[in-house]
């Protein structure tokens, strides 16, 4: 369990899925947004660039943040043959998206960054997943009754693609929720001892 020293956590995002993983870590938090328009930088990796994303998010709320608090902050992407799949715009969308996904084995980047008044820590994470082959009648289910169109990719693992269609699964499987919890506990120590 970590040791707060008194500091105020706070995740600066609007995704349900990231509330629910840091609730699941037992870390207390509240949560607070900016209106901040993130924009991807072309001359980075994608690895370096969603990291990028989330140190954007977290330089937008900092002046609106006490002494106390230490702001979480996160973004994640989905890559495919190194090319970034954004958030779908329509339906039409989420049936591409996850007509290039079936059969094939793609990554999913999380940027994070971890900030107070004082220091930043910011890093990514990678996970590697395998669907299996779609039917069309598999893509034309999910999309109709799950709307994945505020999900990197056009697919929320936790959901029924999930868990009929991932057919291998390398590194985290939080990560592809959007939150990878594990590597987020070990920095949240470290950044803690700046503390101590």
């Amino acid at each position: 369990m970590l040791e707060l020293k008194e500091k105020r956590i706070i995740l600066a995002s609007s995704s349900p899925r990231r509330k629910q993983l840091l609730s699941l870590m037992d870390i207390p938090f509240i949560c607070a947004m900016s209106d901040n328009k993130e924009v991807i930088c072309e001359d980075l990796t994608p690895y370096e660039a969603v990291a990028d994303l989330a140190k954007q998010k977290s330089d937008a709320i900092m002046k609106n943040i006490d002494d106390n608090d230490i702001v979480i902050t996160a973004d994640t992407i989905v890559l495919l043959n190194n090319q970034i799949l954004v958030k779908p715009i329509d339906k039409a969308a989420e049936k591409e998206m996850l007509q290039a996904l079936s059969g094939a084995s793609h990554e999913v980047v999380s940027g994070v960054c971890i900030a107070d008044k004082r220091y930043q820590d910011t890093f990514y994470d990678v996970t590697k997943v395998k669907f299996s082959q779609l039917s069309e009648d598999d893509i034309e289910y999910y999309v109709s009754r799950y709307n994945p169109i505020d999900k990197a990719g056009a697919y929320g693992i936790q959901e029924w693609i999930g868990a009929i269609g991932i057919e291998k699964i390398d590194g985290s499987y939080y990560n592809v929720m959007g939150l990878p919890t594990e590597k987020l506990y070990a920095h949240l120590k470290l950044f803690l001892k700046h503390y101590e």
